[in-house]
């Protein structure tokens, strides 16, 4: 009774625990493999010729699991159990892992034996592959300017000793994958790391630099025939530090996602670990043209929205994650055509990039150049960031490196970060700019061009209001889901005649908008005080 009792409630499966360790990396849990796997056609685990690899083994989980499935896939072709697993592992199933740890662990979950060749790994390989085929090599980054060739990674960072791991990823750092294993794979699969920075995998760190597209791309260059991973959502929307649009559009106009889960919340793949913008796992296919089915796992209704079609369906080059922001855009569109595809007819064109007008030295966060009173020499105000405050203080013009026609502008400042898709302020609030002011990194500065803008104060006081409406602020959301603003955040946001002052109701009333949509946004924001 005991026993029977033991057995049903406790799953004994290590690999479900180390998948909830905060750690360095995250862990894949078992049960989440099994969706993923699920995803490819199951007549793959009935052939003995096919191929799969694992470039980014960290518990070798998604190699056993597909194992397992091999297994039973193959008894009638294989009748004979120790003759099926030798032809498994020595033919079908291959990895590389990320560090030297995992790659002990992996084969310690896939072969039973951190040693391939003794006499208790599950399949006994030859001497001359004590490492059997989940491999690891310590490898070194290739430094240029202070950067990694391959990854971006940093020299100061990750110039290390022999006795800590260099993060110097073999698959996308020039591994001649095929030459090593000596052939060809039908499925890479696996769960990539995010990015290079200090703690966990995918935390939200400001210098971050995303290198699951790395992995993404090698990948695809091996022609698999499937390629299914995890990663994070961020490069859907191109909010993903690092990861070029046009790689993103390249993505995306392909057309070979036959299958996208899509979930905004990271914690319903991972317990216990958040990762800003929510994960996805999909399923590419090679031969495959065509609509994907996409399943939008939403955080706050907890329901899934499945939708079938091609995922820029709106021109925007991101992915519209959420369906029910389709038909407010539609609407919207109908007003203003294709607005979102030309930053010069959305309120993203009137918003600069970031870093306008300090440079590597000057009017940075902690540059501290600044007077704080306000003299001949020591006359332009200058807004910035005290003790997570906003204030000013007063700099001269020749310690303004960059962009000084825009100083003598009416113009808004805005924080460039701040709030969350997972929140309900979304963005930090606005203030006026008055002439003869700059500000900090701190900040972006919306009508920034001397030319194209040139607005009043009034304007620029319409253009706070407006910034600070439901409706404003729930279009920004639809593609900011971290605390970075940049301003493509603001693609889906239509510019205005702000000759006038705007209200959500006009704004409701302009663009149609029906009851269900209005109590939609006002369901998902705030108004703000």
């Amino acid at each position: 009774m005991e026993t029977s009792l033991f057995n049903n409630v406790y799953n004994p499966d290590v690999l479900s625990c180390i998948a909830n360790l905060s750690n360095d990396e995250v862990f894949t849990p078992p049960e989440l493999v099994n969706k993923i796997i699920d995803m490819l056609p199951q007549e793959l685990f009935e052939n003995p010729d096919t191929t799969f690899l694992d470039p980014c083994c960290k518990s070798g989980v998604f190699l056993r699991e597909i194992a397992k499935r091999l297994i039973k896939g193959l008894e009638h072709q294989i009748p004979d159990l120790e003759k099926r697993i030798e032809h498994i592992f020595s033919k079908q199933i291959f990895g590389i892992a990320i560090t030297e740890l995992t790659s002990l662990l992996s084969r310690r979950s896939v072969y039973c034996s951190k040693y391939p060749s003794s006499e208790w790994s599950a399949y006994q390989f030859p001497e001359d592959k004590p490492q059997g085929n989940i491999i690891y090599q310590r490898i070194k980054h290739t430094w240029k300017d202070g950067k990694c060739i391959y990854c971006g990674a940093s020299q100061n960072t990750y110039d290390r000793g022999a006795e800590l791991e260099t993060h110097a990823y073999q698959f996308i750092h020039n591994l001649d994958v095929k030459r090593v294993f000596k052939m060809k794979f039908d499925v890479i699969i696996g769960n990539p790391p995010y990015q290079m920075t200090f703690g966990i995998e995918g935390g939200n760190s400001a210098n971050a630099k995303s290198i699951y597209n790395l992995f993404i791309e090698n990948a695809i260059k091996l022609n698999p025939r499937y390629l299914c991973m995890i990663t994070p959502s961020r490069w859907m929307t191109k909010t993903a530090q690092g990861i070029p649009d046009a790689w993103v559009d390249s993505m995306l106009v392909q057309n070979k996602f036959r299958v996208i889960h899509d979930f905004e919340n990271a914690s319903e793949c991972f317990p216990g670990v958040e990762i800003k913008g929510g994960v996805n796992y999909f399923l590419w296919d090679r031969d495959y043209q065509g609509k994907c089915n996409y399943y939008f796992h939403q955080a706050q209704t907890n329901c899934i929205i499945e939708r079938y079609d091609y995922l820029d369906s709106k021109g925007a080059g991101v992915v519209v994650r959420d369906p029910q922001a389709y038909s407010i855009l539609e609407k919207i569109g109908k007003v203003e055509g294709h607005y979102f595809s030309n930053p010069d007819n959305n309120f993203s064109g009137l918003v600069s990039a970031k870093h306008f007008f300090d440079d590597s030295t000057l009017l940075t966060s902690n540059w501290k150049g600044y007077k704080d009173n306000k003299s001949t020499e020591y006359s332009i105000k200058y807004y910035l960031n005290i003790n997570r405050e906003r204030t000013f203080r007063w700099i001269s013009n020749s310690q303004l490196p960059k962009n000084k026609r825009t100083k003598d502008l009416h113009k808004v400042y805005i924080p460039a970060a701040g709030g969350s898709g997972y929140d309900d302020i979304i963005l930090g609030k606005p203030f006026y700019g008055e002439p003869n002011s700059v500000c900090s990194q701190t900040f972006l500065v919306i009508g920034y061009d001397p030319v194209k803008h040139n607005l009043s104060e009034e304007e620029c006081q319409n253009i706070i209001k407006y910034i600070q409406t439901r409706f404003f602020r729930y279009l920004v959301s639809i593609k900011k889901k971290t605390q970075n603003g940049p301003r493509g955040v603001y693609q889906f946001v239509p510019l205005q005649d702000f000759s006038r002052s705007w209200t959500d109701e006009k704004l409701y009333a302009k663009y149609g908008l029906d009851d269900k949509e209005i109590a939609f946004i006002e369901s998902m924001i705030r108004p703000i005080d």
